[in-house]
Order: C-alpha cells, then structure tokens, then sequence
C-alpha cells in the first residue's frame, strides 16, 4: 500500500489558500481518478483507489497544518505503510510559485506540518514533493502563506500542481526514487 498525505488547514476560510497547497495537489489527484468520497479516519480525510492493484490512500490531515503528524502516524500504523512507501505533499515559500522538488529526507525547514510528522514518525527521512509558492515581498509570512495567489501566479501554481500530481503518479509505480527525482528535479 503507498499513502499520499497533502498538508493543509480545513475550513472554508483556508480554501485556495498557499498553505493549503498539499490539499490542492491530492485533490486534483482525486478528481484524476474520479475519487470524491473522502471519509473520516483518524483525524483526517482519506479516500483510496488503485493502481496495478495495489492500494493508495490518499490523506488531507484534519488536525490543521501544524499538528498534521498527530493525524499521519495513526493511519500510517493502522495500515501498516512503511516509511518509504508514504509521501507528503506540502508548499514551500523558498522556491518560485509552480516549481516543484522531490526530496526523500531533510529537515522541516521551518515548515509546521513536516516538523509535526517528523516528531510523530521519529525520523526525516520520508518522500516529499515540495511546490513552490514563493517569498512574501510586504506582508507577514503567515498572512502570505494564509493567503490566495495573486492572479498573476495563479498560472504558474497551476502548472506546479499538475506536475506534483504526475509526479505522484509516477511515484506508485517507480521503485526507485532517485529515478523520480531525477525526472522532476
């Protein structure tokens, strides 16, 4: 079993906003495959569908960004998804909007949400696929990052999380992930 986790704050105050950017990313991934049937399960939204046969659970935390982990290892032991077969999908102001990296370890970064599953996995060395919304210019970071795009980024944000999605979907069927970061790196 593989599990998609996108990181993100419930609420419709907190739709299209820059943090919610994880959400965005496994939700254009749900309608890709036709999934709109989230349920409720330890503190998060999931909803599942298949590749080759093999189960991938999709998760939207509902614990809000900064406790993400309190929701993430439940699932991840009562499934019984090892380390390497979990992703998470999170923003990430230090990379221009749409741009988006592949990592299998490193620190949170000053990101709340990572730092949370850090502390409730134990280790961070986990996949990530980071999208870029950039650095607020004037405003405070958590007024930019509780922010929506500016029309201008809209584009390029779009095309970020069109290519998180692929990314993912590649990453349920490739083994090796130093592949995946070399073709979307």
């Amino acid at each position: 079993m593989k599990m998609i986790v996108g990181l993100g704050n419930i609420g419709k105050k907190y739709d299209k906003t820059r943090h919610n950017t994880g959400f965005m990313v496994v939700d254009e991934l749900a309608k890709k495959h036709d999934i709109n049937n989230f349920k409720v399960q330890s503190d998060a939204l999931i909803a599942d569908f298949r590749v080759n046969g093999e189960k991938v659970l999709l998760v939207k935390p509902t614990t809000y960004m900064n406790d993400s982990g309190r929701a993430v290892r439940p699932l991840m032991d009562y499934y019984d998804v090892d380390l390497n077969d979990m992703i998470v999908a999170y923003d990430d102001m230090d990379m221009p909007v749409g741009k988006i990296r592949l990592r299998q370890k490193g620190s949170a970064g000053g990101h709340n949400g990572i730092k949370s599953i850090i502390a409730h996995v134990g280790t961070q060395s986990f996949n990530r696929v980071r999208v870029g919304i950039d650095h607020p210019t004037k405003e405070s970071v958590v007024d930019y990052v509780l922010g929506k795009f500016r029309k201008e980024q809209i584009t390029d944000f779009e095309i970020g999380v069109q290519n998180a999605v692929a990314a993912l979907e590649d990453w349920t069927t490739i083994e090796n992930f130093s592949q995946l970061m070399n073709k979307y790196n």
